[in-house]
């Protein structure tokens, strides 16, 4: 396994992207910085997507009503000191940048407005407290937006997977709009995952939920409030069981105990297979990674995946798949990786 070249980590790359950021506002790039500039960004098609992501978590903190820019940079550097105690001044700006969205979050509630906008990057687990004492735990690469009202408490998830623990207040409904459904629960524990076609996964690990339909779900907050309650009941569901709205008939399905845990395993930082094809394990290990994995062969996609990895250790991924299965990594100088079988 001496001839793996090992994968740039995301945070690599967020602490470059931080920097840039943080050059480009100041306004302190001379011609030679910005040609330097524009070769990074070329050089790798994740360090554009990054700076897309830190550019708009800045640009939400230049709406906050008294923040000016000195405000703002101490913002930033402070989130350095609370997230990176035990690590190096180097790696201070890439751990800012993962938690801005919570901190303008967190200042939008203090003004008097109770709606924030909460994102993890690919490769990020983090957990959130909401101004009514639910806890969210975001999955990598997810976007959510909440609503919290006297009355009601809404959260919108726009992309990826999240988990609830629903603090109990029977007087505010708490619902989940996410693709074709919304889910009501009033003091319990579930998680919705968001697919790309739109349909949506639920698992309820305490408690109860109702699944509804929801063909205006994913509205502006602006044009779809109070409409969420205005849904037929599809299915309920309680502890130990799951639904997809991809089944014709909304199937309630059990699940056991094991099953459960290695679901919410991520939660840990944490993925488990147990006798998955391949093919489906590397889905699983692609929302975790901005490489490109590739399998280059039916027979060794079909292969059994089983074990527990680590969700920011696709390398050890990589190594336990070539220890256990007949199959050897390929890369390429575009940043692709092939699975072939063994020869």
């Amino acid at each position: 396994m001496s001839d793996i070249v090992k994968l740039r980590t995301r945070a690599e790359i967020d602490e470059e992207a931080a920097l840039w950021t943080w050059r480009l506002d100041a306004g302190e790039l001379s011609d030679t910085d910005r040609q330097a500039y524009e070769a990074w960004l070329r050089h790798d098609p994740r360090h554009r997507r990054a700076i897309g992501e830190l550019s708009k978590v800045w640009q939400a903190l230049d709406g906050l009503a008294e923040a000016k820019r000195e405000e703002k940079i101490a913002t930033f550097t402070a989130a350095q000191r609370r997230t990176v105690q035990r690590t190096r001044y180097r790696w201070w700006l890439a751990a800012a940048a993962c938690t801005l969205v919570a901190i303008a979050g967190a200042l939008w509630l203090r003004q008097g407005s109770e709606t924030q906008t909460l994102s993890t990057a690919v490769g990020q687990e983090r957990n959130f407290t909401l101004a009514d004492g639910s806890v969210v735990s975001l999955n990598t690469n997810t976007i959510l937006e909440t609503q919290l009202s006297p009355r009601l408490r809404q959260v919108y998830l726009r992309k990826g997977e999240a988990h609830f623990q629903v603090a109990h207040d029977r007087s505010r409904p708490f619902l989940v709009h996410a693709g074709d459904a919304v889910v009501r629960a009033v003091g319990t524990e579930f998680e919705v995952r968001l697919r790309s076609d739109q349909h949506v996964d639920v698992l309820v690990n305490e408690g109860r939920v109702e699944v509804q339909a929801a063909p205006v779900a994913l509205l502006p907050i602006a044009e779809s409030q109070g409409r969420g309650a205005v849904v037929a009941t599809v299915r309920a569901l309680s502890a130990g069981q799951e639904l997809s709205t991809a089944s014709a008939d909304y199937a309630v399905m059990p699940i056991s105990a094991a099953q459960l845990s290695s679901q919410l395993a991520w939660r840990e930082g944490a993925i488990v297979f147990d006798g998955e094809p391949l093919s489906e394990a590397i889905a699983q290990i692609e929302r975790y990674t901005d490489a490109r994995i590739i399998i280059t062969d039916a027979r060794t996609g079909a292969l059994p995946v089983g074990g527990r990895f680590r969700t920011d250790d696709v390398q050890g991924f990589f190594d336990g798949l070539q220890a256990a299965l007949p199959v050897s990594i390929r890369r390429t100088s575009d940043g692709l990786v092939y699975l072939d079988p063994r020869r």
